[in-house]
């Protein structure tokens, strides 16, 4: 029971990551950039906190750091135009699919059974973003598809080293540099207005309580989750962001939605659980 109650909590951080960016960024509180500027920054704080800062530092690559930024800032521009539980499950599908794709090029084959997860959970994106009335921004959805890239190379490039949460906290520091020196020439391109104290307090909780208590959190109980758990718990992540738009943000969830939510988690489950079940899990959204 405590080990399924701290996986809850873990999910429902992961989730909380679209849920606060929406939040503060559809009523605009605050800017894109400066939303994912204060989360790395917050969030490496506390994740330097929680492991040894010397050590950590050392774990940490310039390269991951840099594919952490494209996730981050594409993410929060993304929900300038996306409701919440469409850009979570968008996020969610372009990582797991970025992954997929970083096997096949190492050599990995996928069977049968998990080429019709491949090809469902396919399908349940182009009817998401089919033209209609209820589909999503075109251009939100590349944002996001760009942003769950980014995450699946830095998954990637961490899958199998060790120290994950010192490595993470290592990423994180050098992401917050990253973003902190390019901060004046975006801010002259893409002028923001300066955040309210609504907006900084939804993205320090992004970066602290989300995403570096989060992260830290989801290492502690992944030593005790089988590989198989641990990749099926992930598929509610999107389910638990919609519902969270729901009552936080008022975002309807349509019908469309549900049934491309369905077959985008059941393809994906079906496409990845076999994939990961030789070799533990490294990172996650």
């Amino acid at each position: 029971m405590r080990l399924a109650l701290l996986t809850l909590c873990v999910l429902i951080a992961f989730a909380g990551n679209s849920v606060l960016a929406r939040l503060a960024l559809a009523g605009g509180d605050i800017g894109p950039w400066s939303f994912s500027l204060i989360r790395f920054v917050s969030g490496a704080g506390v994740l330097l906190l929680l492991s040894r800062p010397r050590v950590s530092w050392g774990k940490g690559q310039w390269s991951a750091a840099a594919a952490l930024c494209g996730y981050g800032v594409f993410f929060s521009f993304a929900y300038l135009k996306l409701a919440t539980g469409t850009g979570a499950l968008l996020l969610f599908a372009s990582v797991q699919i970025t992954m997929l794709a970083a096997a096949f090029l190492r050599g990995e084959r996928l069977t049968a059974f998990q080429s019709l997860g491949l090809v469902l959970a396919s399908g349940g994106l182009v009817y998401l973003l089919a033209p209609g009335a209820q589909a999503p921004s075109l251009f939100g959805a590349v944002l996001m598809a760009l942003s769950g890239i980014g995450w699946g190379i830095y998954s990637v490039m961490g899958k199998g080293a060790g120290s994950p949460l010192a490595r993470t906290a290592g990423n994180f520091a050098r992401a917050a540099i990253l973003l902190s020196v390019a901060t004046p020439f975006i801010i002259l391109v893409l002028p923001e207005a300066m955040p309210s104290r609504f907006g900084l307090v939804l993205a320090v909780l992004s970066g602290t309580v989300t995403s570096g208590l989060g992260y830290a959190l989801w290492y502690y109980v992944l030593k005790d989750l089988s590989v198989t758990t641990a990749s099926i718990s992930q598929l509610s992540v999107p389910v638990i962001a919609a519902i969270g738009g729901a009552l936080f943000v008022f975002e309807p969830v349509t019908l469309s939605f549900a049934a491309a939510c369905a077959a985008v988690l059941i393809g994906v489950g079906l496409a990845t659980i076999k994939v990961r079940s030789s070799s533990k899990m490294s990172s996650t959204r």
